[in-house]
């Protein structure tokens, strides 16, 4: 099993359908179930601070094999005790197995070693038609009543908006699997682009990505 200085071995796991977290992108949580804000306290205590995004797998019998980690990089303890929380994504995960023990919430071993690039610099993506890109994104977004900043979608970095988008749009949690899954940028992009153009053809989630 692979370890880097800086990511540990064990890591608490935050099992949430339909939630993904990418390498450097952010995701603002809200903390208020019991053993979760006990997951918060005790991760608070540690010089990393990650949190395990992960979710439960189709029939909820157990956790996909591949997960995200960020770094809790600030918070906000509201006046009925929940935390309101944001990630930034720092590695990609693969879950070797469950921990147990006496904590409230989920643990487990993870392998990092598999997910290199996502502690190295932004990724670009060369093979990118951006006119194209958001020619299609807006016929989806106009098909599903979404809006966004056009502007800053246009002016925003490869990964910034393709990792964003990934996160962001409304498809089904295998869908958001396989996403998270992809093993660069440009093949995230390109399952992005598969899942908008089967959704506009009047795909369904229980049939994509199949």
């Amino acid at each position: 099993m692979s370890r880097t200085a800086d990511l540990p071995e064990t890591i608490a796991l935050f099992p949430l359908p339909g939630a993904v977290l990418l390498p450097r992108a952010r995701l603002p949580l809200q903390i208020f179930e019991p053993r979760y804000l006990a997951m918060m306290d005790d991760v608070l205590k540690t010089p990393e601070r990650l949190i395990g995004m992960i979710q439960p797998t189709r029939d909820d019998s157990g956790l996909h094999s591949v997960g995200c980690a960020g770094r809790v990089t600030s918070f906000n303890e509201t006046d009925d005790g929940r935390y309101m929380i944001t990630l930034m994504g720092r590695s990609r995960f693969r879950l070797v197995e469950e921990v147990e023990g006496f904590t409230p919430y989920r643990r487990a071993k993870v392998d990092w070693a598999e997910f290199r690039a996502d502690r190295g610099p932004a990724e670009t993506d060369a093979a990118l038609d951006r006119t194209a890109f958001l020619g299609l994104l807006k016929r989806f977004f106009d098909s599903e009543g979404l809006s966004t900043d056009w502007d800053a979608l246009e002016a925003a970095e490869d990964e910034i908006m393709i990792n964003a988008l990934s996160m962001l749009c409304p498809f089904e949690p295998e869908d958001k699997q396989a996403l998270l899954e992809a093993p660069a940028l440009t093949k995230r992009r390109e399952v992005l682009e598969a899942l908008i153009e089967y959704s506009l053809r009047g795909g369904h989630g229980e049939e994509r990505m199949q």
